[in-house]
């Protein structure tokens, strides 16, 4: 299962005393780059092992959880990074949410205390004053005034393999959000099986993700892949517009780059994208969504740089199921990451064959350990080893994974399956699109009618004539049965803070109409 790839050495194993040994001989080298400035890896650890001997100074017992609320900045692995050192459990929260959903945390997590950007302090205020648990301290970034009188700790917490080391919280876009737990074990898997082995992240590479710190996905890319190979990594607080990344690629010159499907469209549509000679990438990464294999093919075309498509979830930490470097099939998840185990299972829970779509399973050593406090949806989706994803996949006749979507997402449409994902794939192939959205819709007789939303390319208007043509266009690549019997233009698709497409959300639209 994990591909001959040792385990962490010993029964006791801290996660963040492994990146920091692994780095002792880089002391002079640049870690990370913000808004503010640099810093190198010797001061990344003695303000981790600084911020570890603040969190026990003031009374925080291992396992005690504090909340980690920040915009990406250099105190944020710090942060993160001195409270697995000091056993304490970090609980990194997006920054986006409501004070309403950082109260439910609050009292969910039980946090002893929060560390925060000062922008954020307001809504942090809201969220105390009617969470029924209360904070024993705040933190506000920059932590150099709280951590500067506490000596480095000069050793982390006696923690094993398979002890509690952060919380990461589902999107809850289906309802109030997880706290999926992970051991300090887990990030070690994924930054050795993906980060080295698949992507080959190397020591020179400046890393640079558009997908925050406080994601799994972002948290992989921006930190725990990096630092275990010793690269440097740039951050940005910002929204991660088309000109915002744009700025950095041209002006830091990351190699590696971490987006998603949304983002790769909005840069691919912008008349200020850069030219290939003007930036130095050398490997791009999608998740979030299935990138569209026009979307893949285009920004190749441009950039001369392939982008490595691949699916990983909160539950799992980051990617089991990926493309990789020079074998990318555009189109398709690729092939399973060494290491983990895939199981595609029909509604009987027997596997399905080749070219059928299934629900994926997956079985890995990254696999959290549960949601806290949710022994219902614990045991819905961790079932004996494997990870219920939720995700509809099939597999082709090269050993690809495609992807179907969400599996409740699907359609049946006349008594077959439609793929949400397949449509909105072809929709977006033609050049008046920038986005779209499918989903179901009942009609007056109870049967299920296909809708699409559609996102159209600056410049272009939308009319009946355009209509029929999008109608005509995916006729023609698709079965007939599969094109989109309604279709309405929308201005902006709602998505999630990871850029996922919430149809839910078009499908409670469509009920307030009706």
């Amino acid at each position: 299962m994990t591909a001959n790839l040792p385990p962490p050495p010993g029964e006791r194993f801290n996660f963040a005393a492994h990146l920091l040994e692994r780095n002792r001989s880089r002391a002079g080298k640049v870690a990370y780059i913000d808004d503010n400035g640099s810093m190198t890896y010797g001061e990344l650890d003695d303000r981790v092992r600084r911020t570890a001997a603040a969190l026990v100074a003031g009374g925080v017992r291992r396992e005690e959880r504090v909340l980690l609320l920040m915009h990406d900045n250099n105190d944020w692995p710090i942060a993160f990074l001195g409270a697995l050192y000091a056993g304490v459990v970090p609980v990194a929260v997006n920054t986006l949410l409501s004070g309403d959903d950082y109260a439910y945390i609050l009292s969910h997590c039980r946090a002893q205390g929060a560390i925060i950007s000062p922008a954020l302090q307001p809504v942090l205020d809201k969220a105390t004053a009617q969470a029924p648990h209360e904070l024993r301290f705040t933190w506000a970034s920059p932590l150099s005034g709280v951590i500067a009188k506490h000596a480095p700790l000069a050793q982390s917490a006696p923690t094993s393999c398979d002890d509690i080391a952060f919380w990461l919280y589902s999107s809850g876009s289906t309802g109030r959000p997880k706290g999926t737990v992970h051991t300090h074990a887990n990030p070690y898997w994924t930054s050795e099986l993906y980060g080295t082995r698949v992507l080959g992240v190397r020591e020179s590479d400046l890393c640079y993700s558009a997908a925050k710190l406080f994601f799994a996905y972002g948290l992989g890319n921006a930190l725990t892949f990096p630092l275990s190979v010793g690269a440097s990594v740039l951050l940005m607080a910002e929204r991660p517009t088309p000109d915002a990344i744009f700025k950095r690629w041209t002006e830091k010159k990351p190699t590696i780059f971490f987006g998603a499907p949304t983002g790769y469209a909005g840069m691919l549509a912008s008349p200020r994208r850069p030219a290939r000679e003007d930036v130095a990438l050398r490997l791009c990464s999608s998740a979030g969504e299935a990138l569209p294999r026009d979307i893949g093919e285009r920004f190749t075309a441009h950039y001369g740089c392939e982008i490595i498509d691949g699916i990983g979830s909160t539950e799992m930490l980051h990617i089991f199921i990926s493309n990789a470097p020079g074998r990318v099939a555009y189109g398709t998840t690729g092939l399973p990451v060494p290491g983990y185990d895939i199981e595609l299972r029909g509604e009987d829970g027997a596997p399905v064959n080749d070219g059928e779509i299934g629900d994926l399973y997956i079985r890995g050593p990254s696999s959290a350990l549960m949601y806290w406090g949710n022994r219902a949806k614990s045991s819905e989706t961790f079932q004996g080893g494997w990870t219920r994803s939720g995700d509809k996949y099939l597999r082709d006749s090269d050993g690809n994974y495609v992807y179907a979507g969400r599996s409740d997402d699907m359609l049946k449409v006349s008594g077959q399956y439609v793929s949400p994902f397949e449509v909105e794939a072809t929709l977006v192939k033609h050049p008046a699109v920038l986005e779209a959205a499918l989903i179901g819709v009942p009609d007056e007789n109870g049967l299920t009618r296909s809708k699409a939303f559609v996102v159209l390319k600056p410049g272009q208007s939308p009319s009946e004539a355009l209509e029929a043509e999008l109608k005509a266009f995916v006729k023609g690549e698709l079965a007939p049965h599969k094109y989109p019997r309604m279709l309405e233009f929308i201005a902006e698709l709602p998505k999630t803070a990871t850029g996922k497409i919430q149809r839910f959300r078009l499908r409670e639209r469509e009920a307030a109409r009706r």
